[in-house]
Formats: structure tokens, sequence, C-alpha cells
């Protein structure tokens, strides 16, 4: 990056980079919990798994009085926990892959305003510096303080008149946006801008590109949003039936605790996350 210095190298990427101005930049390729963001999920997930591992594998090893023995509270405390841990451990990374989808979904929308504002302060007869400036007052009425797209056109603004090329700060934006369509734009920008081209004509054509992307995004989310929520009820189907069972029907349940029983009900929890995860990857269409 040309503009913005990591400093030392470090064994992970920066959660955020300094501009030439030293106004903090965000990564949007990474994101790191907080220890307290961290111990919250932890719990959470724990606490859903070790009661999944308590319903499916609950009550191994009573007598024939269905009397807890020994043998009950170690196999508890182990299958409890090891679900507790497994779940919590998976849960963590997913839910880090989900805020940074969701901010870059954030960011991308944002963009998209922008660009809209970008042309119509371009087709007014404002010169580029001039336009981003129109622009950041345009988008202080739409969004609020922190948003991202703010945060970008002050580091851009600060840039600019600090005598930073705007290209490169652009770019700057687009490799630490980890967006395809905010870093293909940057590079169109610098090209047209430094060999002359025609600025208006590219910003509203990566308007209109991105818009439409967009919006077909939008359409394929409308229509795979039934099939998402059943492929959530099917997660949770399982996990109710068998609570059904063990409320309704303690002495049918015991089943769930012979060897068959066991084998079974390891076999049906694999073959549901398998189903789970392939459903997801078959749900999850990128453009």
């Amino acid at each position: 990056m040309g503009l913005l210095t990591k400093g030392p190298k470090a064994p992970r990427e920066p959660a955020y980079y300094r501009s030439v101005t030293n106004i903090k930049a965000v990564n949007y390729r990474v994101y790191y919990m907080s220890p307290l963001e961290k111990a919250a999920y932890f719990l959470l997930a724990f606490a859903v798994g070790a009661a999944v591992g308590y319903l499916f594998y609950g009550g191994i090893g009573k007598d024939e009085f269905g009397e807890a023995t020994e043998i009950t509270y170690f196999s508890n405390a182990l299958f409890c926990g090891a679900g507790g841990l497994i779940a919590g451990i998976k849960f963590l990374p997913m839910r880090t892959g989900q805020i940074i989808a969701k901010r870059k979904r954030r960011l991308t929308a944002q963009f998209r305003d922008m660009l809209e504002a970008l042309n119509t302060s371009l087709g007014a007869g404002k010169n580029v510096p001039d336009s981003f400036a129109a622009v950041s007052e345009d988008l202080k009425v739409q969004y609020e303080e922190d948003a991202y797209i703010l945060r970008e056109l002050q580091i851009i603004l600060s840039g600019m008149a600090n005598n930073a090329d705007i290209e490169e700060l652009l770019s700057d934006f687009g490799d630490r946006s980890g967006i395809d369509d905010i870093l293909s734009f940057a590079n169109v920008f610098r090209v047209c801008f430094r060999k002359g081209g025609n600025i208006k004509d590219t910003i509203r054509g990566a308007h209109e590109v991105l818009s439409d992307k967009l919006e077909i995004k939008e359409d394929i989310e409308t229509v795979v949003t039934a099939n998402k929520t059943e492929q959530s009820i099917m997660v949770v189907m399982p996990i109710a039936l068998v609570g059904m069972i063990k409320l309704m029907s303690p002495d049918f349940a015991r089943n769930f605790t012979t060897v068959a029983g066991l084998i079974s009900t390891t076999a049906a929890a694999a073959l549901f996350a398998a189903a789970h995860f392939i459903g997801k990857e078959l749900l999850d269409i990128k453009i």
C-alpha cells in the first residue's frame, strides 16, 4: 500500500493502518474480536453445544431402576464439555466471517451511493477534488458520522489537502476494502485520471455496473430466502424432535442410550451436519 504504512512486520495482518495524515484507516479484510467479544460468543456457543451434547448423549450408564450412576455423571460431563468446546471453537471463526461479510456489504452499498453523488457533482461542472468534498457533505446527511464511507472520504480529503495523489488514495482504499468492485474502480480511475480519460463516463459506468450487481444480489437473496429459512428449520428439527421424545416418553428415550441408539444418533447428527454445510455452500451464490 503506497500511502499507508504497516510498520514492523506482525504475525497477523493488522486491523488498521495509518494514512499519510495519521488517520486510522480500517482494514476491512480482517476483524479481530476483543477479549470481551470472544468470551461472550464463546460462552454462548458453549452453552448451546453443551445443551445439545447432553440432549443427544445424556443419561448413559443408568442402572436398571433408571438411577444415575458414576458413569452417567462422568459421561454427562464429558459430552457436555466436548459439545460445548467444539461449538465454541467452531463458532468464533464463523462469527468473525459473518462480521467481515456484513461490513463489506455495508461498505459496498455506501460506495455505490458515493459514486452516485460523485457522478452528480461532476455532472454539475465541478472538478474532481471539489466533487469529493461535495460528496462528503452530501453523504453526511444520509449516513451517521461513523459510517465507513464517511471515514474513507475523510482520509481522501485529508490526503488531497496534503498533496497526496487522489488515485493513490483510492488505490489504498481499494486494497483495504477487499472488495473487487472498489479495487477495480480505483485501478480504472488511476488510468483514466493519469491518461486524461473521461472521468465522468468512468464514474457513471462504475455506478451503473455496481448498481446492477447489487440489484441482482438482492433479487437472488429474495429468491433463496425461503430455502435458507427451510435450511435453518431442518437444523433445529432433529434437536427439537429428540427433546420432545425425551420429554414426553422417557421410557422410549432410553433407547438413545443403548449402543445401537448412540451409533444411530451419531450417524444421523453427522448426516444433518453434512447436509447443512452442503446446503449452505449451494445457497451462497456469488456474483
